[in-house]
């Protein structure tokens, strides 16, 4: 969320904004509201003034023995002016403050501008694997193995939805231990494993609401929702704190599940895993220095790439333009895993640095032991998301016979160094 005073005073910069996140903002709107606002302030300000002026009159008159009845009724007249315009001042504030809610961060400078054909590749590391046959899709590889069972998930819950089954359910559970191993005695994040469900001034505060209600699950009845990402869980760690600076950087991660309803997706990646309703992910969150916070960025990606580059998976990263990132990032890189099945990358994990944009919302503050509390930077990044590191492994991984190696760093949690094939019966 964006400062009232600063956002009038620099709204030639946030008209550039819009147009380079290729959005449709109405500027006219909170200009003319905010014109009538501050009218009203002034008004009410001058009256209060008269009143008070009053108020010393009525004491002289009464102190002469004169009448001041004409005075008094004057000046409740005016009194109840005042109490009617403060309601419409309150009134005003609500609406100005629903209008920066839904206004985007700022892109930092480094950002290329455009939509996602304007994405710039940063980095790729290692290859894709050669098959000496066409590489099958995880869905068909899950099924062939019996590690996936998509129509039981649509029997329980409906589409997108997943069962994982003996050693894909353990497959997804070592994943996770592994990540948050490497992040948490490797990386010095601190874990954490916080509610599953989330309440509205932390989703608010996190910048998921308004904008993003139809793509979540609201419990109805309450003032909860199914979380869509440990990124509002740990954001709200800190919400209307003050923070000892001497703290920072604060490095927290979780492994949660996460809840979307994909109301934006529609018909986009129905087969598989790769875009589901319920999905597990290990988030990495960092509460920084504002001067720290790029540098802790680049720490971050690296953070991410390391998971990836111990499973020995293909990947490239991404800085993402203008038009393609998060409402609330101001710069956001992708780490997109190759998939062979479709013989492309696919995101698996995405950093971004929110700047003081979340903070500001969300009320932390970090004090120094000399000078004034500041707002917070908060960096979040996927550490990655346990399902695609799943699918993109079960699709690297797959073997000629059907088979699926583990890598080796996954054997110890897995217990062995293959899944094999089920068995066919004699017909």
């Amino acid at each position: 969320m964006h400062d009232l005073d600063y956002f009038r005073q620099n709204l030639p910069r946030f008209e550039e904004m819009a147009r380079l996140r290729n959005l449709t903002l109405n500027f006219a709107e909170f200009i003319e509201l905010d014109r009538q606002r501050r009218q009203l302030i002034t008004n009410v300000e001058s009256r209060k003034a008269q009143r008070n002026k009053a108020s010393e009159e009525i004491a002289r008159l009464k102190k002469s023995g004169q009448d001041a009845a004409a005075v008094i009724t004057e000046m409740k007249a005016v009194s109840d002016g005042i109490r009617e315009d403060d309601q419409r001042i309150a009134e005003f504030d609500l609406r100005l403050n629903d209008f920066l809610l839904v206004i985007p961060n700022l892109p930092h400078v480094s950002v290329p501008p455009g939509g996602p054909d304007q994405n710039r590749e940063v980095r790729r590391w290692g290859q894709p694997p050669n098959f000496d046959f066409a590489p099958r899709p995880h869905w068909e590889i899950g099924e062939r193995t019996g590690i996936l069972d998509l129509p039981r998930a649509a029997k329980i819950a409906g589409a997108r939805f997943a069962v994982y089954k003996g050693p894909g359910a353990r497959l997804e559970r070592a994943l996770a231990n592994f990540m948050l191993d490497v992040h948490t005695r490797e990386h010095g994040y601190t874990e954490i494993l916080p509610p599953f469900l989330v309440n509205t001034a932390s989703l608010l505060g996190v910048g998921q609401l308004p904008k993003f209600a139809s793509d979540m699950f609201h419990l109805e009845g309450t003032d909860l929702w199914l979380t869509p990402t440990a990124e509002v869980e740990l954001t709200g760690l800190y919400r209307d704190e003050t923070i000892d600076a001497e703290t920072l950087p604060i490095k927290v991660c979780a492994w949660t599940a996460c809840f979307r309803s994909e109301a934006g997706a529609a018909g986009k990646d129905t087969r598989g895993i790769l875009r589901q309703h319920q999905f597990q992910k290990v988030e990495m969150f960092k509460f920084t220095r504002a001067e720290d916070s790029y540098e802790e960025l680049e720490t971050l990606v690296a953070n991410a790439e390391t998971i990836l580059q111990r499973l020995g998976l293909h990947y490239r990263v991404m800085l993402l333009a203008t038009g393609d990132m998060g409402f609330a990032a101001a710069k956001t890189y992708d780490l997109e895993v190759w998939l062979p099945s479709a013989a492309t990358f696919r995101e698996i994990s995405s950093c971004s640095n929110c700047e003081a944009f979340q903070a500001r919302r969300a009320g932390i503050r970090a004090k120094p032991k000399a000078g004034k509390s500041a707002f917070v930077h908060t960096l979040n990044g996927s550490g990655l998301a346990v399902g695609r590191t799943w699918l993109a492994l079960v699709e690297n991984y797959q073997q000629a016979d059907g088979s699926i190696l583990i890598p080796e760093v996954l054997r110890s949690f897995m217990g062995t160094d293959r899944i094999e094939p089920l068995k066919q019966s004699a017909g």
